[in-house]
């Protein structure tokens, strides 16, 4: 009977690079990071078989997808350890995926200048390169890729409203740390509600979990920019309301009408009636629930000096 290890293909390193398009030192850096099997020791030589192929095949196509070599090596376990590649892969592609609908655009270096004033602001450029509001194109020094065109547009126009670019980008930090623990915040929601059930499976992650749980990822991802479009609406028009408020209240303290004087209140206090009777009605219900408060108690003291009138009438 034929032995078959002895009939199957085997490759020295330089065969192998050579059959798989790649090189020595990429496969001995492949071995190094655990992405590739070490080779079989026949005698005085390493031989490499098949299966080191069809590796490096699969690296270089998941290379090609854009995976870094960490994610690959990830990647290349769960497939190791039984659990399909294919259910994988779908559902990394659609957590690696775009989150928006937005698509990028090219920006050229002197549109940009005259988006924000016709006059070269190098540091301010190279501020937004490292924010990631641009993105260098290479080969070409006089363009950049804009990955969130609304994201610059929201920049242009709080230029144009006067605000100064330094500003605007400490800002954008500012904002991206509590938007990065909303993100967090949700992501930990949805893995102990949603995807726990996958992922403490005594069997792993299976093909069919990973496809259902692909599915999952492109129902629940349109979820948290409409929660938080929704939850910043609401906020929005709150806090303007309440802002806009203090500022009239602030000018009106400067010229009090006659017969009025500003009073301070609890910032809390205010939200509380404004959610009992709505931003318009508040200032309103405040006057109102004073002056019952002083008639309740003006009434109480008359009640009391009638009563007491009443005790020294009746005294012997």
């Amino acid at each position: 009977m034929t032995d078959p290890a002895a009939t199957a293909p085997a490759y020295r390193i330089e065969d192998l690079a050579h059959h798989t398009g790649t090189t020595v030192r990429t496969i001995r850096a492949y071995q190094d990071r655990g992405l590739l099997p070490r080779p079989e020791r026949r005698g005085r030589a390493n031989v490499y078989g098949d299966a080191h192929v069809v590796r490096l095949r699969q690296i270089a196509d998941l290379l090609d997808r854009g995976y870094t070599l960490a994610s690959i090596k990830e990647l290349l376990e769960a497939w190791d350890t039984g659990r399909g590649l294919g259910g994988v892969l779908g559902l990394v592609t659609e957590v690696e995926g775009p989150w928006t609908d937005e698509e990028p655009s090219r920006v050229s270096r002197a549109e940009l200048d005259a988006r924000f004033g016709g006059t070269p602001d190098d540091a301010a450029v190279a501020e937004a390169v490292e924010l990631g509001v641009l993105e260098p194109v290479p080969g070409d020094p006089g363009s950049f890729l804009v990955p969130s065109p609304q994201e610059l547009s929201v920049a242009v126009e709080l230029y144009a409203a006067g605000v100064p670019l330094p500003a605007i980008s400490s800002h954008l930090r500012e904002l991206r740390v509590q938007v990065e623990h909303i993100a967090t915040r949700f992501l930990e929601f949805t893995t102990e509600h949603v995807f726990a059930r996958y992922l403490d499976d005594p069997h792993g992650l299976t093909d069919a979990h990973a496809a259902e749980a692909a599915s999952l990822v492109r129902r629940l991802r349109p979820l948290a920019q409409q929660t938080l479009d929704a939850e910043l609406a609401r906020a929005m028009r709150l806090f303007a309301t309440r802002h806009l408020r203090r500022q009239l209240g602030a000018g009106e303290s400067r010229e009090p009408r006659e017969g009025s004087r500003p009073v301070q209140i609890p910032s809390e206090t205010i939200l509380a009636v404004e959610r009992l009777v709505g931003p318009e009605r508040s200032a309103r219900f405040i006057a109102l629930a004073a002056e019952r408060e002083v008639r309740a108690r003006s009434l109480d003291d008359m009640t009391a000096r009638h009563a007491k009138g009443n005790d020294l009438d009746e005294d012997p």
